[in-house]
C-alpha cells in the first residue's frame, strides 16, 4: 500500500502464489490481470509499481486473483488469448490455445503455398485458433473448421467475424464426419489425454472442457477416428497433420502406417519434445 492506504500495483504483484505455481509464473499471471483490469501495458506495470489501484478495480483484481489461485486459467478470466498474430476470445466452452499449437500452424504453412486455392480442414477447432491462423496466412485458401460443440463453434465464428476472415466455413460435427468434399490438407489438435490422467483434475485443465481433452483410455480414440476417416476426405497426395502428447509419437506413427499413410514425418516442439506428425494419403 502507499501512504494513503491504497493498494499499489507493486503490492498486488507481491501476492503469494499458490503452491502449484512458481513465483515467476504467478507474477506474470498477475501482471496480465493488472493490465487487463487497469488498462496498463506490461512496461507501465514494471516501470510504475507505486501506482495506486482504484478501489473499484482493486475489488475486481482481488476476485480474479482468487480465481487464479484456485487454478482457473488466466485466459478465462480475461476472455482473451494471443495466438499466432490473432487476439482470440476464449471461454470455458473452448480449450485455451497453447504455444505448441502455433508450431502445428507453422508446420502446416510450410506445406501450403502462399497463393494456394487449397481446401483445408481443421478438425476440433475450439475457439478457431488453427483455422483462423491458416485463413489469415493463406487468404486464397478455403478453410473448413469443425467442432462437435455448438458453443465452441459460436466462439470461433465470433473470432472469425472480429478478424474479418471470410474464407473460413464452420460446421458442427464429430471428427471428419462433418466434412464434405475433398481436401488438400486436414489439420487437428484433437483430444489426446488419457481419461485417467490425474493432470485432468489439476490447475488449469480441470477448468477446461473435458470433451476437448479426453481421448479415451489410452488417449488415442479420437486420433484413431480422425486418421481412419480422413482417408475418405483427402485427395490423392493430400496430407494429415496431428498434434499429440509428449509420449505418443511411436504409437501415432504405427497407427498411420497401419492405416496406409506414407511419408510419415515426426516433428518436435521448441522444447525438443515429439509433438506433431504429418503424413500423406496416396489415395489407394
Amino acid at each position: 500500500m502507499n501512504a494513503s492506504g491504497a493498494l499499489t500495483v507493486g503490492a498486488f504483484l507481491d501476492l503469494a502464489p499458490p503452491p502449484w505455481e512458481p513465483r515467476d509464473l504467478w507474477r506474470r499471471d498477475i501482471e496480465v490481470l493488472v493490465g487487463h483490469v487497469c488498462g496498463l501495458s506490461r512496461a507501465e506495470i514494471i516501470a510504475h509499481p507505486e501506482r495506486a489501484i482504484p478501489s473499484g478495480e482493486c475489488a475486481s483484481l482481488e476476485q480474479m486473483a482468487q480465481r487464479r489461485h484456485a487454478g482457473e486459467p488466466v485466459a478465462y478470466l480475461t476472455e482473451h488469448r494471443d495466438f499466432w498474430t490473432l487476439d482470440l476470445r476464449v471461454t470455458p466452452d473452448t480449450l485455451v490455445p497453447r504455444p505448441e499449437t502455433e508450431q502445428l500452424v507453422e508446420l502446416a504453412l510450410s506445406r501450403i503455398p502462399q497463393d494456394t486455392l487449397a481446401r483445408i480442414a481443421d478438425i476440433g477447432t475450439g475457439c478457431g485458433a488453427i483455422a483462423l491462423a491458416l485463413a489469415r496466412e493463406r487468404p486464397a485458401a478455403h478453410v473448413v473448421a469443425t467442432d462437435v460443440s455448438r458453443a465452441a463453434l459460436s466462439v470461433a465464428e465470433d473470432n472469425a467475424a472480429r478478424h474479418k476472415l471470410a474464407n473460413v466455413e464452420f460446421r458442427q460435427g464429430n471428427s471428419a464426419g462433418a466434412l464434405t468434399g475433398v481436401f488438400d490438407a486436414i489439420v487437428s489438435n484433437p483430444p489426446y489425454v488419457a481419461n485417467g490422467d490425474p493432470c485432468l483434475w489439476g490447475p488449469d485443465l480441470s477448468f477446461e472442457p473435458k470433451i476437448a481433452l479426453m481421448g479415451g483410455p489410452d488417449g488415442l480414440d479420437v486420433m484413431r477416428r480422425i486418421a481412419f476417416e480422413a482417408r475418405a476426405k483427402l485427395r490423392s497426395g493430400g496430407w494429415l497433420a496431428l498434434e499429440h502428447g509428449h509420449d505418443q509419437q511411436p504409437r501415432i506413427v504405427d497407427l498411420l502406417q497401419r492405416y496406409g499413410y506414407t511419408d510419415i514425418e515426426s516433428r518436435n516442439d521448441s522444447g525438443g519434445v515429439p509433438r506433431m506428425v504429418v503424413a500423406t494419403w496416396s489415395g489407394s
